[in-house]
């Protein structure tokens, strides 16, 4: 669609490695997106929704993790209670900082309609991964696969996730990014890479088998 203005996020957003920034490179070649963005301060709008999301998620589960912190999955016990004894002025900061950027993106958004973005720093993660890589640093999976989406659901933006299926390797995906109101125009966009088989989601064969166990 001509009348679209279709740009990919650049700098903080393209350091993933090359099965993701393949996928992103193949969609913006269809949709013939030439415009790179640069968003101010990225890494600091993950921060803020890192600490806005402890805190609140924290102050929510507060008296269950005094009466039963048993209950809880391991993985998000510790996360919960680092929330809930967060200072609060990091709390007000973070908001602060929130307020900020949404004014930025509405000026990002004043020159583009859709941005492109990866989804994930890695492909689809093995069942029991715990860990992986990113520009050479070893992270654990559950707190950081968002690290590409957390700035941008900080000020709650439409997003589509779009999967790009591979033949050859675990399936990757990728964000089509609008101003609020726009999921309509995402949803265009979407069907427009699915239409043209860039953008697939075919039932996995783990289906199939689990459904003839089902009926055995």
């Amino acid at each position: 669609d001509d009348s679209l203005r279709i740009g990919v996020l650049a700098d903080y957003f393209a350091t993933a490695p090359e099965a993701i920034s393949s996928a992103v490179n193949s969609v913006c070649e269809f949709l013939k997106v030439n415009e790179s963005v640069t968003l101010p301060h990225p890494e600091l709008s993950r921060a803020a929704a890192y600490l806005i999301t402890a805190a609140e998620g924290g102050e929510l589960h507060r008296q269950r993790l005094m009466a039963r912190a048993e209950d809880f999955d391991p993985g998000t016990r510790d996360r919960f209670i680092a929330g809930a004894l967060m200072p609060g002025a990091w709390y007000l900061q973070a908001q602060r900082f929130r307020a900020w950027w949404r004014r930025q993106m509405q000026l990002v958004f004043a020159d583009v309609d859709v941005l492109i973005a990866p989804a994930t720093p890695i492909t689809a993660p093995e069942l029991g991964q715990k860990h992986f890589e990113l520009n050479g640093q070893q992270l654990s999976l559950r707190p950081n696969i968002g690290v590409y989406t957390q700035p941008i659901t900080l000020v709650g933006l439409p997003v589509l996730a779009a999967p790009v299926h591979s033949l050859t390797g675990m399936p990757t995906a990728l964000q089509l990014i609008g101003k609020p109101g726009s999921e309509a125009t995402l949803l265009r966009v979407g069907f427009m890479l699915e239409s043209a088989g860039i953008c697939a989601a075919p039932i996995a064969e783990t289906q199939h088998f689990l459904a003839g166990a089902h009926n055995a």
